[in-house]
Formats: C-alpha cells, structure tokens, sequence
C-alpha cells in the first residue's frame, strides 16, 4: 500500500510540475492564441491550467499527509539481537594469549632490568 502511494504521489508531483511549467507568467497558460469559438482559447487554457494546478497541489499535500500517517502507524519497533547477551567472554590481560585446556603454562621470562639483554639487538 505504501509503495503504491508512494509511485501516485510521484506521479502527481511530475504532472504538478509540468503543468506549473505550462502556465505563462502573465496567466495566459500554454501562450496558444486562438479564436474565441475555439475549444481552448488563450482564456480556457489559462483556467483548466489553474484549476489542474490547484487540483494536483491539493492531492500533493492529502497524499503527503497519508503517507506521513501511514508511515508513523506501519513503523515496526527497533530490534535488538539479544542472541550474544548471555555469552560471557573471560577476561585476560592485555598481550596475553589464553591457554588450551590442560596445557602447560609458558615458562616465566626474566624480570626486565638494566642489566638485561635488550630482545632487539642494538646497532654499534
């Protein structure tokens, strides 16, 4: 329903378009001059150009305003994944990487002091 308001609001719009576009500034609509026995005289252009403009802008804002409400009643609630809420993750500290189960913890490494040798060899 929404899709299909949505392609007539459209097509309204482009239709409200070409007709404001038609009209002559001066009220003269589509500048056709013609005999005044004609079927669209520069007079009878000017009024079926300004009552479609009127025509199409009142079905512009009902269609807007149907859609705004439709849009507000059909709007779904947001949803949260609550699937990894219950997983707990156990904490290490930083660099250190988690054991195997029933592995041997690695071997303790010698306190860092002045008198150590540097892991990284330095240019002489």
């Amino acid at each position: 329903m929404f899709t299909f308001l949505l392609i007539v609001q459209t097509l309204v719009a482009a239709s409200l378009v070409g007709v404001i576009l038609m009209q002559r500034s001066e009220g003269g609509g589509l500048g056709v001059g013609g005999s005044s026995s004609g079927f669209m005289t520069a007079r009878g252009a000017a009024d079926f150009l300004t009552r479609a403009t009127a025509i199409l802008g009142a079905l512009f804002i009902i269609l807007s305003i149907g859609l705004a409400a439709l849009a507000g009643v059909s709007r779904e609630p947001t949803k949260v994944d609550t699937s990894l809420a219950n997983q707990a993750v156990p904490a290490t500290a930083p660099g250190v990487v988690p054991l195997a189960p029933n592995a041997a913890p690695p071997p303790a490494q010698p306190a860092a002091g002045n008198d150590a040798q540097p892991a990284v060899p330095l240019a002489q």
